[in-house]
């Protein structure tokens, strides 16, 4: 896969942040984690006050083959359905991308015609695999015409937690049973078929397990790797991109894998329910902004974290100094 250049963040920008956070009107540190946050983003954009107005939600959707093995409390048909309803804007990601202004990019990436079973073999070939990866890359380009500052991750795919679990144990080390959870809601008999479908395509799939991409192309799905491109796009681009849940996190650990310059621009929105997110994210040294026990994918965890990342701005530009409030400031052995 040809190497993807992402710019360095900006580390005088970043000292520039924390001079100004020092001065505002308020103790040190007293905001938390939306100093860091304010960081991060400058960081990412080399500025001070980033634009954070054009943002849209790449809703990406995919079939998978494993959904056949009884993994999921939902037929597969439903990713077709929700499709459907995510264009119609009765979603629940489309609630919040209203109340936001959120733009929501839906992409079918083989609703109908998904991956096949891992249990058997490979979920697509690794031609496929870099198709989807360079169409997700192309759609941030495309966003890019119409204004684009910030990227959300969003998904569908009945069967594609079993995915994201697989591809967590491939790529961490870690065994099925920490990783694999119950998804839309399976009991537990759902359960321990989940974990030992995940179990078998691990060791069917062994000896296409030393490659990032040739790991995404045994146990992914189409929309995982489309969410691949969305996110080294974003990363090139220097736009901040916010992470969403299990399955977008799980895509984000191939993307930086594939090149781990873009983890930079990563920030975690949320910590999903689903037992292997945690996992993900502290692969990818990311904590999460929000933890509401959420686990529904399609971006909603992204989009109820982006208000955050307009605070933590707003704070930073908008405050008064002590100068310029004529605010006495902390003594010096304070």
């Amino acid at each position: 896969m040809t190497a993807i250049r992402v710019p360095a963040l900006n580390e005088r920008v970043i000292a520039r942040v924390r001079s100004r956070q020092d001065s505002l009107t308020k103790p040190r540190g007293s905001l938390g984690r939306l100093e860091d946050l304010a960081s991060r983003l400058a960081a990412i954009t080399g500025r001070l006050d980033p634009p954070l107005k054009n943002r849209v939600l790449f809703l990406l959707a995919g079939d998978h083959g494993v959904a056949a093995e009884g993994v999921s409390a939902y037929p597969t048909e439903v990713t077709a359905q929700m499709v459907r309803n995510f264009r119609n804007g009765g979603a629940a990601a489309n609630v919040l991308a209203r109340q936001l202004g959120v733009r929501v990019e839906v992409a079918d990436f083989g609703v109908g015609q998904g991956t096949r079973s891992f249990t058997e073999g490979p979920a697509m070939g690794v031609s496929q695999a870099r198709r989807a990866i360079r169409r997700g890359r192309e759609l941030v380009r495309g966003q890019r015409i119409a204004g684009l500052d910030v990227v959300l991750t969003g998904e569908m795919g009945i069967g594609n937690s079993t995915s994201a679990a697989a591809l967590t144990c491939a790529l961490t080390g870690v065994q099925p049973k920490l990783a694999v959870g119950r998804g839309t809601g399976v009991g537990e008999a759902g359960l321990r078929r989940k974990r030992a479908v995940v179990r078998r395509g691990l060791e069917v799939n062994r000896e296409s397990l030393h490659d990032p991409l040739q790991v995404l192309a045994a146990l992914g799905g189409f929309e995982i790797a489309g969410l691949v491109g969305v996110i080294l796009e974003g990363a090139r681009l220097r736009k901040p991109v916010l992470l969403d849940g299990f399955i977008a996190s799980a895509a984000a650990l191939v993307a930086v894998q594939l090149n781990p310059e873009s983890a930079g621009c990563l920030i975690a929105a949320h910590r999903s329910a689903e037992r292997g997110h945690r996992l993900v994210l502290e692969a990818l040294g990311l904590k999460p902004l929000l933890d509401l026990e959420m686990r529904l994918g399609e971006g909603t965890g992204a989009l109820l974290a982006l208000p955050l990342l307009e605070a933590s701005i707003r704070l930073l530009n908008e405050m008064a100094t002590f100068e310029e409030a004529a605010v006495a400031n902390r003594l010096a052995d304070g």
